[in-house]
């Protein structure tokens, strides 16, 4: 019954047709959307109404929301599962925008704790996926990271890779796959990848990824799609089997999609 309640509430959303002032912040703000054919166009838009209307959205710290910032947070998140086809965003019920970076809260000791280590101030926050709770979003990180694709960031590539991650109930740096061929080809290519990059960061040696990534198989998965939405023929270079590891998991191949619409 909810199945049906669900089809019927989409089938009204799809039922209105796309702004055309939404497609023209896809397009000055997404340039990978030039690379799509038109049939995956139309289906980003039916994505990106359907997500917008679905999701509850809050404009934090006096931040206004407008429609360039839903959809361009929407059209980041939904190019992710444009191939996919399930319902994955399921377990993303709110975004919470706030406009410019935020400091998250000192915790305080416990009344039977005991400090092991220097106390650390308040740490700047541009974006967080909390595993029942919201996404939180920086909309002038979102921007500024969204002009410059060349650099290989993406916050809103970040917190939604998480999310997908967190579709199985554990943000362990692997989402949900198919088969057990594909966990264990998952297993073996990210773990020495990522076991590499720990030792080129130990060592002060320069890295492809971010350091950030590093930090635990969870923060790797979602630094590494960053790089493969932002740059994909840059990762496929240099990193051809995680590179196919994620194509496989995403079914898009950004990279093939760049080159074939660059080629005279």
């Amino acid at each position: 019954m909810w199945q049906w309640f669900r089809e019927r509430r989409r089938k009204k959303i799809l039922a209105a047709p796309f702004p055309g002032e939404w497609e023209r912040r896809i397009q000055i703000n997404i340039p990978y959307y030039q690379y799509l054919n038109n049939e995956e166009k139309k289906r980003l838009q039916d994505l990106i109404q359907i997500f917008i209307a679905e999701k509850y959205w809050l404009g934090c710290n006096g931040l206004e929301l407008t429609d360039e910032i839903r959809v361009v947070i929407a059209a980041h998140a939904c190019l992710m599962i444009l191939a996919l086809p399930n319902d994955y965003y399921r377990n993303v019920k709110s975004i919470y925008v706030y406009p410019t970076t935020i400091l998250s809260p000192e915790r305080p000791l416990g009344f039977f704790e005991i400090s092991t280590a220097p106390a650390r101030g308040p740490m700047p926050i541009l974006g967080e996926a909390h595993h029942r709770g919201p996404v939180i979003l920086v909309w002038d990180v979102v921007k500024r990271e969204t002009r410059h694709p060349e650099h290989g960031h993406n916050v809103v590539y970040h917190e939604f890779a998480h999310k997908l991650d967190m579709l199985d109930n554990s943000a362990d740096g692997t989402p949900p796959l198919t088969t057990p061929e594909e966990y264990q080809r998952w297993s073996e290519v990210c773990s020495k990848e990522y076991l590499e990059l720990c030792d080129k960061v130990k060592h002060g040696q320069p890295t492809f990824f971010d350091s950030y990534a590093a930090t635990n198989e969870t923060e790797f998965f979602a630094v590494v799609t960053e790089y493969f939405f932002s740059k994909p023929e840059n990762m496929k270079h240099s990193y051809p089997e995680l590179y196919q590891v994620l194509q496989d998991f995403y079914r898009q191949d950004p990279a093939q999609k760049v080159l074939t619409n660059q080629l005279p």
